[in-house]
């Protein structure tokens, strides 16, 4: 078994062919570009038991050699994937399911009839590949990059494979975000976690592709530089797996919960006080800014106006094509990676990094409830939109961290109805709009958990 680190990029053709003499690749390029047409076969049971065991398993033909290889899942945000291979050279195109044992084959598949495996999709392609070296400092990386160019066919559906793959050889995963995001500042590249083997599915089942994943794991005692590095990485992770799938199917309702990712990304940059100095994030915070500010209105004007839901695929395209996506993506991993908040901050907010989560959330949560003065909303009520940064600073925690408020009642609620009032103070203004601003304020003024975060 051997661990795989690497990260994957979407591009165009017209990207592909500029990579290939990319003065950054040139320099450091060691063995020139080597091309191999690449033939792959996916297997898995009728019931796609492999994919919810979340291994994949195939058999490559490379020229005169066949290759069985099993992967797991692993880790995979913005890009950057760490995934267990497994592989074995055999001699014919034949797969052997002798070679799946329990080293390496999951726990939860033990009962499973391996001569169920079957071929279910294909993914074809040609690679070019060259061994990319350089010094880091007083270290060497290593770096095999691939460009990838064919196609995931299942049965009558196909989609093109058009990526640059970057797989770590020799270094630390940094180096491979350092290297990208030097790409990414010349070339449209956008950072994708889905895997060929997830498109092949996902064409044999457009449901297989789950855009969800897992809540960040919280607890009260956990340190409060821990649960922003959860938080953050769960919110970047689900909007490039939204960015994905709405290129993919251009459904409204995608692009919806994408930018409510990076709302909810840049309403956690802007609470952390002294745990995250402002300057320590100042690029992010304008690259979101930036972002929400071109998308925002585009959102709230395909509410009433299927015109502009009709644009808003073209429009996305047009995003992906430039490099602000990709560079935003990339940067906040490397942000993420590094830690960078915590690099040169003050005692103070080494303190509060150290805080624990379930001490410091209560007091920030009042804090920002306090200041919000709702009271007074509810007698001007045109003035809510200037404290929407404000309420979304709350939701963002009450949505991913309210497990950890144990001692504040009925928090799903709170949650639930400052939603609501976060809904109303974006909506343009009219009568009724500010009539429902004051219901919806006093809701939430009468809540036991609005009460308890007051004190």
């Amino acid at each position: 078994m051997q661990k795989e680190t690497e990260i994957k990029l979407r591009a165009s053709r017209e990207t592909l062919e500029a990579l290939r003499d990319h003065p950054l690749l040139k320099k450091r390029n060691k063995s020139g570009w080597e091309k191999r047409e690449l033939f792959n076969q996916y297997y898995d049971t009728p019931e796609r038991d492999l994919s919810r065991a979340k291994v994949a398993l195939r058999l490559r033909r490379d020229g005169d050699q066949f290759i069985q290889t099993l992967k797991s899942r692993g880790q995979s945000v913005a890009g950057l994937s760490e995934r267990n291979e497994w592989d074995w050279y055999l001699p014919k195109a034949k797969l052997d399911p002798k070679k799946l044992g329990d080293d390496c084959w999951p726990a939860s598949l033990a009962d499973l009839d391996k001569k169920t495996l079957a071929p279910i999709f294909t993914t074809d392609f040609v690679r070019e590949r060259a061994e990319i070296a350089w010094g880091r400092g007083k270290a060497k990386v290593v770096v095999e990059a691939a460009l990838d160019l064919g196609k995931v066919i299942a049965g009558k559906a196909e989609e093109e494979i058009c990526e640059l793959e970057l797989e770590l050889r020799q270094g630390e995963p940094e180096a491979l975000l350092e290297l990208a995001r030097e790409l990414a500042a010349d070339l449209p590249l956008m950072p994708c976690d889905i895997s060929k083997a997830e498109r092949g599915y996902r064409l044999f089942d457009a449901n297989s592709y789950s855009v969800a994943l897992p809540a960040p794991a919280l607890d009260a005692e956990m340190p409060l530089d821990d649960a922003i590095a959860a938080i953050a990485w769960h919110l970047l992770g689900s909007s490039q797996r939204l960015a994905e799938q709405y290129r993919f199917n251009g459904h409204w309702k995608l692009l919806g919960e994408w930018l409510q990712q990076l709302i909810d990304l840049r309403a956690l940059l802007g609470s952390l006080g002294q745990a995250a100095p402002r300057a320590s994030s100042h690029g992010l915070r304008e690259a979101l800014d930036a972002l929400i500010g071109d998308w925002r209105p585009r959102l709230a004007a395909g509410q009433d106006d299927e015109a502009a839901r009709q644009a808003a695929p073209q429009q996305f395209a047009d995003e992906l094509a430039g490099t602000r996506w990709g560079l935003f993506s990339l940067d906040a991993s490397s942000w993420l990676l590094a830690r960078s908040w915590a690099v040169g901050r003050n005692d103070r907010g080494n303190r509060q990094g150290k805080a624990a989560l379930g001490k410091w959330l209560p007091r920030l949560l009042g804090d920002e409830a306090r200041d919000l003065q709702l009271d007074r909303y509810k007698r001007q009520p045109e003035d809510l939109a200037e404290q929407l940064p404000r309420i979304e600073r709350l939701l963002v925690w009450l949505r991913l961290a309210r497990s950890v408020l144990l001692e504040i009642p009925e928090t799903d609620r709170c949650y639930g109805e400052l939603n609501k009032l976060a809904e109303l103070a974006g909506r343009p203004i009219d009568e009724e709009a500010l009539e429902a601003r004051v219901s919806q304020a006093h809701q939430v003024l009468t809540l036991k958990s609005w009460k308890q975060l007051l004190k």
